[in-house]
């Protein structure tokens, strides 16, 4: 595999802190991918979510190691050090699932535990779904599964003649995009501690679910900007992130929203199948995930849809970065479960 040089990882600040992870690029499915890899054993596989990298494994890389296991992270498709397809329909959850039968593929491993957080949730659970035969176990993080509804979703988040669901903002090519990279650590900044649980809500605003329509993103990064950092969360930690988003942008993570009709569209022959392969289910009781519409429930009922549900796993004061805020209780949680399989 070849190798890849210190500056095009964005790693020049902070490599020396993460001894033990090697990182290298694979070809997966058509895409060149970096991944970053720890330890050896049985593979566990981890995918990020939105705006991140497998960076926010960093905690997880060392601990499944050190456990038995051979971690590894990738930049999904279109993040940071992996290619980004032009086209918007080249990010649907198939493509995106795609791209993991083909680490494997390219890691010569037979089978793998995959997990993901925020975006990289749907993509852990629908490669169980469509391929359990090569993913033989499921961690899904903050987002749960969430079978197939009856109506196109964009056509059911909210919107009012102020604001707009995020996910509905992001729909426009170029918008977001634009906001968030006119200065992406004071985006990356904000949206880091937006989202967590030891940062409470700005008096006045809606959080992150909802986008004025008037300022968009781009006028409300600065409310943060004078907010010290929780401890999770050092500023070595969001230069990592800008660096690396300063290299790629954001289009390619904002076009996997720009998929969720077609994914609707697409997954209709599935309506209705279960996740049949053992799973385990972590989620922060103050994550926005679970004050969507219907989330609540959703984990509660989960294992209808997850039948082999080991178990759901709700921890107190935390936010949307599950293993970033709580990587000592969520490490405990995978290994454990990792290991009764």
């Amino acid at each position: 595999m070849p190798k890849v040089a210190l500056h095009q990882l964005g790693l020049r600040q902070w490599e020396s802190g993460m001894g033990g992870i090697t990182h290298r690029v694979i070809e997966a499915n058509g895409l060149r991918m970096r991944i970053a890899e720890q330890g050896e054993g049985p593979l566990v596989l981890l995918c990020h979510g939105f705006p991140e990298s497998w960076y926010s494994w960093r905690h997880q890389l060392a601990a499944l190691a050190a456990a038995g296991f051979h971690a590894v992270a990738p930049d999904m498709r279109g993040y940071c050090g992996t290619e980004a397809p032009e086209a918007v329909d080249q990010y649907t959850l198939f493509h995106l699932v795609g791209d993991m039968v083909g680490v494997l593929d390219a890691l010569g491993a037979e089978t793998a535990v995959i997990a993901g957080h925020d975006w990289g949730a749907p993509v852990a659970w629908h490669a169980a779904l469509l391929r359990p035969d090569r993913f033989r176990a499921v961690i899904g993080l903050s987002v749960p599964f969430r079978p197939r509804g009856a109506v196109r979703p964009t056509g059911v988040m909210p919107r009012t003649e102020a604001a707009m669901f995020y996910q509905l903002y992001f729909q426009e090519p170029g918008v977001a995009e634009a906001e968030l990279e006119g200065d992406v650590r004071a985006a990356v900044r904000d949206i880091l501690l937006r989202l967590s649980g030891d940062v409470p809500p700005i008096a006045g605003s809606d959080g992150f679910s909802m986008v004025p329509v008037r300022g968009g993103l781009g006028g409300r990064l600065a409310e943060h900007a004078a907010m010290a950092l929780p401890g999770w969360l050092s500023e070595a930690d969001i230069d990592a992130y800008a660096e690396a988003f300063r290299g790629s942008g954001f289009r390619g993570g904002l076009n996997w929203y720009r998929n969720i009709d077609r994914n609707w569209e697409l997954m209709r022959p599935f309506a209705g199948l279960k996740v049949t392969v053992p799973a385990l289910y972590v989620a922060g009781d103050r994550d926005l995930v679970l004050g969507f519409a219907g989330a609540k429930e959703m984990v509660a009922n989960l294992a209808r849809a997850v039948p082999d549900l080991r178990e759901a796993i709700i921890l107190p004061g935390c936010g949307h970065w599950t293993q970033q805020e709580r990587p000592a209780e969520v490490n405990a949680a995978m290994i454990g479960f990792l290991r009764g399989l």
